[in-house]
C-alpha cells in the first residue's frame, strides 16, 4: 500500500468547536489536535474493519485528504505490511521472547532453589511465589498501563526505556540476597513491574500497526514467549550447573540489556502524538463510559480466561519438578522447553485462525483438548515418553490461547474501539490473578498429595501429583464449556 498522509487541524474557536461537537469534548478535556489524532487512529487503526480492509484504507486516506491544506503534513507507513509493520512485529517479538520466555522458564530455577543452598530450606510455596508474583504483575500491571498511556501516549517509550532499566538492575541485585523475602522482592515484584512496563506499549502499538492482519501479527509476537521458553530453560539450566544462581542471574542480566535495548530501537509509533505545551488539558485519566463493563462477551470471556490460566500455569511450574521425581534434571529442562516451544505454534496458529473463524471454537477445541490430555496422558504418565507427549500437546494447545485476545477484545468493545487496548490489558489483569491462585492451590494440592497419596498412585498421579492433574484438567474441561458460553453471549450480540 502506497505512504498515507497524515496532518493534524489547528484547534478550532469555541463557536466553530461547538458547532462540531466541542462541547462534549471540552467535557473530557481533549484538546482539538489530541482529539483529531484519537478520532482518526480509532477509525482507521482499531477498527475490526466488518467491511474489510479496504474500507479502513479508504477512510484513512478521506481523513488524510480532508486535511491536506493545512501544510502541516507528516508521511505514515504502510498498515497491515511494509518494512517499518514488520520491523515492529520483529522486535515486539524479541521483547515477547526476552520477558515472557524467562518467565515461564522459572520452573528451572524452582527445580534449582529447592535443591541448592541458600533456598533449599525455604517453602516450595514460598520459593514458587517467586516466580508466579512476576508473571501475574506483568499480567496485571497492563491495565494501569493503559489508563497512564491514555492521558500521557508521549510517555509511551520514555517508559519502556525506563522499564528495561528496572528490570535489569532488580536481576541484578537479586543475585546477591540469600533470604527467600529479598528474592521475592527483587526477582519477582520489582522485576514484574519492570518488565511489565518494558513489554506492555507493545500491545498499545500492535493496534496502530495491524489490522486485517493483527491475529497473525499477534501470534508471531506472542510466539516469542514459547521459542524463549524453549532455549532459556536449556540455557539457564547449563549456566545455574555451571556457574550458580549468582552468576546465573547477573550474566542474565546484562544479556537482557543488550539484547532487549536493541529491540526497542525498532519499536516505535505509526501514528505520532502531538506535543503537550505547558498548561494544555490532556485527556481523562479513565473515559466516561468505560462500555465494554457492559457487555456480557467481556464478562463470559474474563472468566473463561481465568479458567483457562487456572490449568495453565500450574503446569507450567510443576512440570519440571514432576520430571526431576521420575528421571533426572536435565530430563526435566527437555520437558519444560518441549512444554513452552510447542506454544510456539499454538500462538501462531490459533492467531491465523481467529483472523478467519470464530475464535469461541477454537478456544473450546483448545481447551477440550487440553483437558483430555492431563486426565489421560499425565495422569498416567509413569515414561519420559508419556511426559513428554503431555507436554508437547497440552503446551501447544493451551499455550496458544492468548492469540484469541485481540478479536475477543475487539468484540468486547465492540462500537468504541478506541478501549480494545484497555479491554486486552483487563484480560490480562485476570490472568494475571489466576497466574497467582493456580499456583498456590496447585501446590497444597501437591503437599497434601505428597502425604496422602491416591490408593492407586502406582498406576495414577505418580509422586503425589493426582490431585494437581486433576484440578489443571477439570480446569480445562471448565474452560471448553465457558467457551461454548461466550460463543453463545457473542452471536445473540450479533443478533440484537
Amino acid at each position: 500500500m502506497d505512504s498515507i498522509e497524515l496532518t493534524t487541524l489547528p484547534t478550532r474557536n469555541s463557536s466553530e468547536s461547538d458547532r462540531h461537537g466541542g462541547a462534549d469534548r471540552a467535557n473530557l478535556n481533549i484538546p482539538e489536535s489530541v482529539h483529531h489524532h484519537v478520532q482518526l487512529q480509532q477509525v482507521v487503526l482499531e477498527t475490526e474493519s466488518q467491511k474489510g480492509r479496504d474500507e479502513a484504507v479508504a477512510l484513512e486516506q478521506l481523513g488524510s485528504q480532508a486535511e491536506l491544506a493545512t501544510g502541516n503534513v507528516q508521511s505514515l507507513a504502510p498498515i497491515d505490511g511494509g518494512r517499518q509493520a514488520w520491523t515492529f512485529c520483529f522486535c515486539a517479538f524479541l521483547l515477547e521472547t526476552i520477558v515472557w520466555g524467562f518467565g515461564f522458564s522459572y520452573g528451572i530455577f524452582q527445580d534449582y532453589y529447592t535443591s541448592h543452598d541458600p533456598f533449599k530450606q525455604a517453602s516450595p510455596v514460598a520459593i514458587a511465589a517467586v516466580g508466579t508474583t512476576a508473571l501475574a504483575i506483568q499480567y496485571g500491571e497492563g491495565l494501569l498501563l493503559s489508563i497512564f498511556f491514555g492521558r500521557y501516549p508521549d510517555k509511551l517509550k520514555q517508559t519502556m526505556w525506563f522499564g528495561l532499566g528496572l528490570s535489569t538492575v532488580s536481576l541484578f541485585l537479586s543475585s546477591f540476597v540469600s533470604q527467600v523475602w529479598a528474592l521475592i522482592l527483587l526477582q519477582g515484584v520489582i522485576f514484574g513491574i519492570g518488565a511489565g512496563m518494558l513489554y506492555m506499549p507493545v500491545i498499545v502499538l500492535l493496534n496502530e500497526w495491524f489490522v486485517q492482519r493483527r491475529g497473525l501479527a499477534g501470534g508471531i509476537i506472542f510466539a516469542g514467549s514459547g521459542v524463549g521458553g524453549f532455549v532459556f530453560p536449556l540455557m539457564v539450566n547449563a549456566l545455574l550447573d555451571k556457574l550458580g544462581f549468582r552468576w546465573t542471574l547477573r550474566i542474565w542480566a546484562i544479556g537482557m540489556a543488550i539484547v532487549s535495548g536493541l529491540a526497542l530501537l525498532g519499536v516505535n509509533r505509526r501514528v505520532p502524538i502531538p506535543k503537550f505545551h505547558a498548561g494544555q488539558g490532556r485527556p481523562r485519566w479513565i473515559p466516561p463510559q468505560v462500555h465494554f463493563l457492559k457487555r456480557a462477551v467481556f464478562w463470559s470471556f474474563s472468566v473463561t480466561t481465568v479458567l483457562q490460566a487456572l490449568s495453565y500455569f500450574p503446569v507450567s511450574l510443576y512440570i519440571a519438578m514432576f520430571t526431576t521425581s521420575l528421571s533426572s534434571p536435565l530430563s526435566a529442562t527437555i520437558v519444560l522447553s518441549l512444554f513452552n516451544s510447542s506454544g510456539v505454534v499454538g500462538q501462531i496458529l490459533v492467531g491465523h485462525l481467529s483472523d478467519r473463524f470464530p475464535y469461541p471454537w477454537i478456544m473450546f477445541v483448545s481447551a477440550f483438548g487440553s483437558a483430555i490430555s492431563a486426565f489421560c496422558i499425565w495422569g498416567f504418565a509413569d515414561t519420559l515418553t508419556r511426559v513428554f507427549t503431555f507436554a508437547i500437546i497440552f503446551g501447544g494447545l493451551s499455550g496458544g490461547s492468548s492469540s484469541v485476545w485481540p478479536a475477543a477484545a475487539s468484540d468486547s468493545a465492540g462500537r468504541f474501539p478506541e478501549q480494545t487496548t484497555m479491554t486486552f490489558c483487563c484480560f490480562a489483569l485476570v490472568k494475571g490473578v489466576a497466574a497467582i491462585i493456580g499456583p498456590i492451590l496447585s501446590g497444597v494440592l501437591l503437599e497434601a498429595g505428597k502425604s496422602h497419596r491416591f490408593p492407586s498412585s502406582d498406576k495414577y498421579g505418580k509422586f503425589g501429583f493426582g490431585s494437581v492433574e486433576i484440578f489443571v484438567g477439570s480446569c480445562a474441561l471448565a474452560t471448553s464449556l465457558g467457551s461454548l458460553a461466550v460463543g453463545a453471549v457473542r452471536n445473540r450480540a450479533a443478533t440484537t
